[in-house]
């Protein structure tokens, strides 16, 4: 039994890094798109911000018709769906097709990927659970470090002969392998008592981030007309009338979408602005800086690539460190880790002012490093201090509402960041330029990155914190072994 669990969860994590190794893979790739499909800007930004938005609204709604329909019967669809997605990237013959493939990609792997956690509660009993997350923590952290490298090899090597096309071919036996080993070893669990769908909030949504991401990625590109203007206020007011109808659904049937009855709890809003700022700052700046030393510099994609593996070994330091500080310290730690992302920022901004077009890879280590160990920090106790204030029986819900936040997060960080940039490039693309482009771009995350310390200082304190964790531990005393 314990070894089919292993083999369950192993199939059940690699989809998941798979689904990772797509989002970080593509970065180093968006100026061979740009040059090969003709690709504007604000296309370059929906290549990114697109896949985000789309796993975004959908996350919730895949977790939910996991638990009603199955969750190995989900979990085969949704990689079938983004195998399939990625296949339509590969031979896509205009970006107009790529950015539709990218969607589906997104929506599928909502399917995906909460099928992961959901399946781990049902496999796994509480006791079990902490070696396992651990293990899932470690596949993400990887991700991070192998994604940009290995996208940046196979569009350098031209891999195949079909050039940034094999970063979504090499999806495929990957796809084939996963569908092939969940049939034959994920079982079919399900939830006894599963939460309605919500079809009429998942559509406000999603209307709703549609047409503020829309008004801000396209707004430069059509002059700010007034018409845009009105698209992203209509955007706006859908997500007001979401918010209405989640407290309407929430009073009726209990089965909202993103609860808001968590939002009165101080610590958990204060850690949804936290994840929501800092994985905006992140997400846009990696864009950037990938598009401008490529593009301005001239770098090859494996050359951008490992340009940040700096930034990931730094992270992987800042997680050793946060372990032992996290639930010792409470949120200094993490208002430390913020803090230096956003010190780090402005001292890479200050590096490529400096050395203009004569910048290298080693002059970007120390500052990289540094943000990555800021990242370690911030990141690892963050979720476990946001909830600390929360109740054992709505963590489910808010833990949801987390990772829906740090997509969105990411697709609103891609498009402020991507419109500040490419506002400055104009269409001459030369390196001064986008030298310029990038310096904005770097002061839009380094503010990012402040407002998530400052965001941070409003967690639950290191008591609240520490009386959490020992309600765990005796919930864990008391449970039936």
């Amino acid at each position: 039994m314990l070894h089919k669990r292993g083999l369950a969860m192993g199939v059940l994590i690699f989809a998941s890094f798979m689904d990772l190794l797509d989002a970080t893979i593509v970065n180093v790739a968006l100026p061979s798109i740009r040059d090969d499909l003709g690709a504007s800007g604000a296309q370059l930004e929906w290549t990114v911000g697109g896949y985000l938005l789309a796993f975004a609204v959908l996350m919730i709604t895949g977790g939910r018709l996991g638990d009603i329909f199955g969750r190995r019967r989900l979990f085969v669809a949704g990689v079938v769906g983004f195998t399939l997605g990625s296949a339509l990237a590969c031979i896509a013959p205009s970006i107009g097709v790529l950015l539709l493939a990218r969607v589906v990609q997104g929506g599928f792997a909502a399917m995906m990927v909460p099928q992961v956690l959901s399946s781990l509660q049902a496999l796994y009993d509480a006791r079990e659970r902490a070696a396992m997350l651990g293990v899932i923590g470690a596949v993400s952290g990887m991700s991070a470090v192998i994604g940009p490298v290995l996208g940046g090899w196979l569009v350098s090597s031209n891999a195949f002969g079909i050039g940034w096309r094999s970063i979504f071919l090499i999806n495929l036996p990957i796809g084939a392998a996963l569908v092939a080993l969940a049939l034959r070893f994920v079982p079919d669990t399900r939830s006894e008592h599963p939460l309605r769908l919500d079809p009429l909030g998942l559509l406000l949504a999603t209307a709703g981030l549609l047409g503020v991401v829309y008004a801000l990625v396209e707004g430069r590109d059509q002059d700010w007309a007034a018409w845009v203007w009105a698209v992203g206020a209509g955007g706006l007011v859908l997500l007001a009338a979401f918010v209405a109808q989640q407290r309407h659904r929430e009073q009726r049937t209990g089965s909202a979408l993103l609860p808001m009855r968590l939002f009165g709890d101080r610590g958990f809003s204060a850690g949804l602005v936290t994840q929501g700022a800092f994985q905006g700052s992140l997400a846009g700046f990696a864009l950037v800086l990938t598009i401008y030393v490529q593009t301005g510099l001239g770098w090859s994609a494996i050359h951008a690539g490992l340009t940040l593996l700096p930034f990931s070994l730094g992270a992987f330091v800042g997680t050793g460190i946060s372990v032992p500080l996290g639930m010792r310290l409470g949120k200094v730690v993490m208002a430390t880790g913020a803090a230096l992302q956003s010190a780090a920022t402005v001292w890479v901004l200050a590096t490529i002012h400096g050395q203009g077009d004569g910048l290298t890879t080693w002059d970007l280590v120390p500052a990289l490093v540094v943000s990555g160990i800021g990242l370690g920090l911030l990141v690892v106790p963050l979720v476990d201090v946001a909830l600390a204030t929360v109740p054992s029986a709505e963590a489910g819900a808010a833990s949801g509402a987390y990772g829906t936040v740090q997509q969105v997060g990411a697709a609103l960080g891609i498009a402020i960041a991507g419109t500040v940039f490419f506002t400055d490039v104009g269409t001459s693309y030369d390196a001064a330029s986008l030298r310029s482009g990038l310096m904005a771009a770097c002061w839009v995350a380094a503010c990012g990155y402040a407002l998530a310390a400052l965001a941070s200082l409003l967690l639950p304190s290191r008591d609240q914190v520490h009386a959490h964790q020992e309600a765990v531990e005796r919930e864990l005393e008391l449970a039936p072994r």
